[in-house]
């Protein structure tokens, strides 16, 4: 059981943090076209999502602080590496979107 829960904490980091990461890309492309609305909504979008992936990497974490070990697979690393991906994207789009406000200006 334990092992099923794992998988579906795995699938969900790479989810949602893909999903944030999409939506992050979708607020660069609106800003760039000074649709600022439809970037906030999407970079909104993006924390929710990157919300929710922190939510399955707490469950796995808390199953090791329980003494229940997770095994640490290629997926298990290959979800982890697209939720820092996803993390420094959108950190990175924020930016960027703060220029494009400016140019505006």
């Amino acid at each position: 059981m334990a092992e099923q829960q794992n998988l579906e904490a795995i699938m969900g980091l790479i989810m949602h943090a893909g999903d944030a990461k999409s939506s992050a890309v979708e607020a660069i492309q609106a800003a760039k076209k000074g649709d600022f609305e439809t970037a906030d909504e999407r970079m909104n979008h993006a924390h929710e999502a990157l919300v929710e992936a922190h939510h399955s990497q707490t469950g796995m974490l808390t199953q090791e602080a329980q003494g229940n070990h997770v095994e640490v697979t290629l997926l298990t690393v290959h979800s982890q590496d697209h939720l820092m991906t996803a993390i420094a994207f959108t950190d990175l789009a924020k930016e960027i979107i703060d220029l494009y406000k400016k140019l505006a200006d």
